[in-house]
């Protein structure tokens, strides 16, 4: 099983934008995921985990669904905010979708095992 590590990034978001598709075969492990605020004013910001992910054996085999991680979180001018500190875990074809309500740059730190 290889393991690779990679940064994803993203100027300038300002309506909801796919930022990282969990490709076939690959489980991904993200590390950690920031939103910069470059305006002169404060923004707000959105993480969505697009998940249908289903057909688990025994008691949990129900589908995710989408859910946000952080949903409409004041980032002042100039600041950034540290969204996800821990690990969240993506299945082929798991999404992160961001929505910045004025330019945010993201950057997602992520592993991928294939």
């Amino acid at each position: 099983m290889a393991n690779t590590f990679k940064v994803v990034t993203k100027a300038g978001v300002t309506s909801e934008d796919v930022i990282y598709t969990a490709g076939s075969g690959i489980t991904t492990i993200v590390l950690g995921l920031v939103l910069g605020n470059t305006t002169n004013a404060q923004i707000t910001g959105t993480v969505t985990l697009n998940s249908n992910t289903g057909n688990r054996s025994g008691d949990n085999n129900e589908a995710n669904q989408a859910v946000e991680l952080i949903t409409g979180a004041a980032i002042p001018s100039g600041s950034s905010l540290s969204v996800v500190d821990g690990k969240v875990i993506l299945e082929a074809t798991d999404e992160i979708k961001v929505t910045g309500s004025g330019a945010t740059d993201v950057i997602l730190s992520i592993m991928e095992q294939s």
